[in-house]
């Protein structure tokens, strides 16, 4: 049974990250398409002011703490979650995990030429994945059911979708019932390093829980996005 604590109207799971790629297993083994979701502070206060995005979130199996702010938000309300759980981590233990059992994963998302990359990156780092496709993230909905298609034809049981939030919880929600995967998760720019593309914050700001502080410095242009952490933590006060 899920234990979690309500932010902003987001149903957060308190649960630690072993237990969580534990439970991602469970699910890529469980008849019918489950869904996982990480949001962050600027993906609360999305869904906080968008009552169609929150309910979709609200839909997830399992809805983990990608972000120290989400964090800090339970220990205020006095309902805390044991840990951060990002979703790249998440992403990482699960494939290390079925690379030793067969399923297949399948990407979509990112830029063209990216997903190609990733997969043969990830296929080096967990020998014995088996990347069963791919597909870019660019396309108009008129394409949705070629890559429904593309998605069920692959075999995958796995879906990593990468299109960035509200937009990959969105397309998820919007064809969960035509999919035959058994676990679809929104996780981002993840694709981007598993490519190559980007790199992760090193060890010692994850550690310490300044990764937020690490992608700032490498991209200046991000402080509009963590503006909105303030407003954050000033409205879990106010509704708390």
């Amino acid at each position: 049974m899920r234990t979690t604590v309500n932010i902003l109207g987001v149903r957060v799971d308190k649960i630690t990250a072993e237990d969580a790629v534990t439970r991602a297993e469970e699910l890529l083994r469980t008849d019918g398409v489950s869904a996982i979701y990480t949001p962050n502070p600027e993906i609360v206060m999305a869904a906080y002011n968008n009552p169609e995005f929150l309910e979709i979130l609200n839909k997830a199996d399992l809805c983990t703490a990608d972000g120290i702010g989400v964090v800090y938000a339970s220990r205020m309300l006095k309902d805390p979650v044991p840990e951060r759980v990002a979703g790249f981590d998440l992403t990482c233990s699960l494939l290390s995990r079925i690379a030793k059992t067969g399923e297949g994963v399948f990407l979509f998302g990112a830029k063209p030429g990216v997903a190609e990359r990733a997969k043969e990156n990830l296929e080096k780092t967990y020998p014995g994945l088996v990347v069963s496709g791919f597909r870019n993230g660019y396309f108009t909905p008129e394409d949705d059911d070629s890559i429904v298609e593309q998605i069920n034809q692959s075999g995958a049981k796995l879906l990593l979708v990468c299109l960035g939030a509200p937009k990959q919880e969105q397309w998820i929600d919007a064809h969960r019932d035509r999919l035959h995967v058994n676990l679809c998760m929104g996780v981002g720019g993840s694709l981007d390093v598993f490519a190559g593309e980007a790199k992760r914050a090193p060890k010692i700001f994850i550690q310490c829980n300044l990764e937020w502080l690490y992608r700032l410095l490498k991209q200046p242009k991000r402080i509009g996005r963590y503006a909105a952490l303030p407003k954050f933590i000033l409205t879990v006060k106010k509704e708390g």
